[in-house]
């Protein structure tokens, strides 16, 4: 997509803030989800910044709100029209500082955790969280997933076992309260081997009670385990994927 003056605007001002932003701490500063600006400045939806999201994001960009306006130079402003513009403009600042995950009840942060559920051979389970937050509407994660974003967690795959469902790369939701294999679904698991993302289902009328664990891919068989030989992290209820 050719980008305009007003979204080379935004990318300009973006790279030089200091201190630095980018276009996902950009969105959440003006009360959106952490992909709006992305989707503003490359794939032109909104085809223009309404009123309230231009005044905040030059709020926290520091500068007058005609320069992300379409089509218009920036404002030459005598001095009390500048202190004018400076007041709005400080509390927009103020307004965009406030809106952070924390007390904005519409964003929830879900954390990816540098593990890998591996697909293939599986890889020991690393419990460190430390990865970077993603961000979602709430009410997608209950209305869409029902799913709480406390016990959400983003985790990469790796291995192709899981193909053509799942594939190397790919960016899982985990819901880690939901460990029990009924109905069955995609899970991420401790095989005893190491940490995978499989197929669950309970095997019936069997005492100790055990799951079958299936892969995707047809080059990979099928084995069981009795539930306690697995530990299952939780259910893969959402999954990204690069283009």
């Amino acid at each position: 997509m050719k980008l305009d003056p007003t979204r080379r605007r935004v990318l300009e001002l973006i790279a030089h803030r200091d201190p630095p932003t980018d276009l996902k701490k950009a969105s959440i500063a003006c009360g959106k989800n952490h992909a709006y600006l992305h989707q503003f400045v490359h794939r032109g939806t909104p085809r223009k910044l309404p009123e309230d999201v231009r005044h905040l994001l030059a709020g926290h960009l520091g500068v007058d709100e005609s320069e992300l306006r379409d089509g218009a130079p920036p404002k030459v402003v005598s001095s009390g029209a500048r202190q004018a513009t400076e007041m709005t403009t400080r509390r927009a600042v103020t307004y965009a500082r406030a809106l952070t995950i924390d007390n904005d009840p519409a964003v929830a942060a879900v954390p990816e955790v540098h593990i890998i559920a591996s697909a293939g051979g599986g890889s020991l389970m690393d419990q460190e969280q430390r990865g970077e937050n993603w961000y979602f509407p709430v009410s997608w994660l209950h209305h869409e997933l029902h799913a709480d974003a406390d016990n959400l967690r983003i985790i990469s795959i790796d291995g192709d076992s899981m193909e053509p469902i799942l594939e190397a790369g790919d960016k899982i939701l985990v819901d880690t309260s939901r460990k029990a294999p009924s109905p069955p679904g995609i899970f991420v698991l401790f095989d005893g081997m190491g940490l995978v993302a499989k197929q669950l289902e309970p095997v019936p009328n069997t005492e100790p009670a055990r799951v079958l664990i299936r892969s995707a891919n047809a080059r990979y068989q099928d084995y069981e385990r009795t539930v306690d030989e697995v530990s299952i992290i939780g259910r893969v209820v959402w999954f990204a994927r690069r283009v």
